[in-house]
Order: C-alpha cells, then sequence, then structure tokens
C-alpha cells in the first residue's frame, strides 16, 4: 500500500497567500472589509492627491463590488462611499464638484438595482456571470441536431430579441433507431432571463420525453410537464415533427404554434401545412392530438418557425406568413442560401426571439 509522504514545507509569504485566499478573498465579510478599506484609501488619495486619486475612483470600486459581493454585502459597501462623498463634499474639497457627486450617487443606484436582480436569480458574485454562460451553452447542446444519413440535413438558426445572451426559443432533435428523425421546435412565453430559464428546464424534459415517448405522445407528455410547473404566466407553443428518413413521410402536430411551411422543389411552390393545433402547452389539461401528414421528396424542404417571425406589431399573422413564403421562395428555390439567409430576408423585428428550422431532404 502506498503512504503520502509528508507535505512540502513552504514560506511564510506562502502560507500568507493562502490564508488570505481561504479565509478573505472568499468570504463575503472578508471582501466587504478589503473593499471598505479600499474606499477609505480612495478618500485618502483625494484628500491628499485628488490629481492621481479622482472622485470617479468610487465608480471603479462599486464596479468591483457589484461583481463580488452578494446584494447586502455591497449595500453596506455603498452606503460607505455615499458617507464618505458627503462628508468629503461638506468639507469642500475642490475635486468635489456636484456634476461628480452626481454622477457617483447614480452610479451606486444602478449597481445596486442590478446586485438586486442578480440575487433575486440566486446568482452569486462573479462566478453567477460563468454559471450564465454554462446555462446558455447547456441550452444550446440541447439543440444540437445529431447527425443525419446522407441525403438529408437540418439548418437551423435561432436569434435571441434584441441580441440578448438568451432566448425563449429552442430545438430539441433526436434521432430514433438511424431511421426516424424528430424535431421540436418551442416558443416560450416572455423574453430574456426569465424565457431563458424556462427554455433550459423545459429543453432538458423536452429531450428526454422525445426519446422515451412514441410520437404520437409527445405533446401531451409535454403539456402535463408544463402543467405541472405551475408557472403563473408560464406556457409554450410547440410543433413537433416526426419524418422517416427512408421513406420521406412525415408526421407534424403543433400546440398553440404556427403552421409549418413545405416548399415543394419539384412543382415549385410552397405550400402550408394545414395543421389545425392544438392550444399551447400549459393551458389546459386534455391536449388533443391533431397530426398532419406529408412527404418529402427529394429537393423537399420542411420550414418551422415561431411567431416572432411572422407575427409582428406592424403586421398581422397571415401577412407575415406570406412575407416568410415570399423570403423562402427567393432564398430556397433559387437555391441562394439557407436559415440564415431567409430570416435576414424577412427582416422581422428584433423585439422578439426568433427562430427557423428548415429541414432538408437533398
Amino acid at each position: 500500500m502506498r503512504t503520502r509522504g509528508p507535505a512540502p514545507d513552504v514560506g511564510p509569504l506562502t502560507r500568507l497567500s493562502l490564508a488570505l485566499r481561504r479565509r478573505v478573498l472568499r468570504s463575503q465579510v472578508g471582501l466587504l472589509g478589503v473593499l471598505v478599506v479600499l474606499s477609505g484609501a480612495i478618500a485618502a488619495g483625494i484628500v491628499l492627491q485628488s490629481t492621481w486619486v479622482p472622485p470617479s475612483t468610487y465608480v471603479v470600486l462599486l464596479l468591483v463590488g457589484v461583481l463580488l459581493l452578494r446584494l447586502r454585502p455591497f449595500a453596506v459597501l455603498s452606503v460607505v462611499v455615499l458617507l464618505e462623498v458627503l462628508v468629503l463634499l461638506l468639507t469642500d474639497r475642490p475635486a468635489m464638484v456636484p456634476g461628480v457627486v452626481v454622477i457617483i450617487g447614480i452610479g451606486a443606484v444602478v449597481a445596486l438595482v442590478f446586485a438586486s436582480e442578480r440575487d433575486r436569480l440566486g446568482l452569486r458574485g462573479a462566478p453567477g456571470g460563468h454559471m450564465l454562460v454554462d446555462l446558455r451553452d447547456r441550452l444550446a447542446a440541447h439543440g444540437r441536431v445529431p447527425v443525419l444519413p446522407r441525403g438529408w440535413r437540418v439548418d437551423t438558426e435561432i436569434r435571441s430579441a434584441h441580441s440578448d445572451a438568451f432566448s425563449g426559443d429552442f430545438l430539441v432533435a433526436r434521432l430514433r433507431r438511424g431511421s426516424v428523425l424528430e424535431v421540436v421546435l418551442v416558443d416560450v412565453s416572455g423574453k430574456g432571463m426569465d424565457a431563458g430559464v424556462r427554455s433550459l428546464q423545459l429543453s432538458g424534459a423536452f429531450g428526454g420525453l422525445l426519446g422515451a415517448l412514441p410520437s404520437e405522445s409527445f405533446l401531451q407528455a409535454a403539456n402535463a410537464y408544463v402543467l405541472d410547473q405551475d408557472w403563473e404566466e408560464g406556457f409554450a407553443t410547440a410543433v413537433h415533427v416526426a419524418v422517416d428518413l427512408a421513406s420521406g413521410d412525415y408526421t407534424v402536430a403543433t400546440a398553440g404554434h404556427p403552421p409549418p411551411l413545405h416548399l415543394h422543389a419539384g412543382a415549385g411552390r410552397l405550400d402550408v401545412v394545414d395543421t389545425v393545433g392544438s392550444p399551447a402547452l400549459g393551458v389546459v389539461d386534455d391536449l388533443p392530438y391533431r397530426p398532419r401528414y406529408g412527404r418529402l421528396e427529394p429537393g423537399d424542404v420542411l420550414l418551422l418557425y415561431t411567431d416572432g417571425l411572422v407575427d409582428t406589431p406592424a403586421r398581422s399573422l397571415d401577412r407575415g406568413i406570406d412575407r416568410l413564403m415570399g423570403a423562402a421562395d427567393r432564398v430556397l428555390g433559387r437555391q441562394v442560401g439557407g436559415a440564415a439567409a431567409v430570416l435576414a430576408d424577412v427582416r422581422a423585428d428584433d423585439s422578439d426571439d426568433r427562430a427557423l428550422v428548415l429541414v432538408c431532404r437533398d
């Protein structure tokens, strides 16, 4: 049996550094203490050498504080900073002009609002940003399309409202036994962070349901899952497609979602797949299943999309679908681009999340 040798001897500076990292930099109280000391140093610098230490240095300190501290410690730091600024102002320091004081005050208020929002989401200081990146990456991973047999491909383009990091639109795809491709495009109510968190939760659950249940049972199971979350205003629309990659036959069903489009390459026409549809997920207990059937011939494309692409304040849903059909005909009919080119041609308003998925048989 192997035994561990004695721990290597370390110098006093190394021990001091390790103790500082363990007991101070990883402790909210310790971090607050360090930042309060720095605020005092800034105050002293303003008094002694305002040319090199201007009052605006407080804004940098507040920025560091909002990245490292939780809400309550940061509120304490903000109060300390504002008190120091008030004392410096009352002692008639030349550098403390009213405009600078107002900027520091506004910076403290904005930082407090930001810290409050992070605290509401349960994010803790700087590591919270890494967690958000991880959540975004996980959501993207859930929407990764599996490798398909030759002659088939899926092209996707998902864009969030105002280029936010998170989108309420997401895609889940599974390949059953190497011969049946199932694709679900979902539009979660809301935008931004709240919609992104719900998207992450639903994408993981829907991915599990998609591989474990028969195709005809997916939407009902997804509806039951959304109902179980008991969200106050949470619901989702979805379109579910199952394509037999051997024959090209497909089944499509929707729940509160815009109807898919079918581009027939041989006939040179673009049709709306007339899905009667069901209510959105999370609205009613018993979701009816109303499938429609079709076949993708070589060169055909099935278009799935969310309402952010077609339903805008500037135009009705029907006009939006007509606009999308025109863009698809110009881009896909002439084979001059894919999903990104179609989305760009539509020029939809970026005030809502937008997603377009092309299921193509080459």
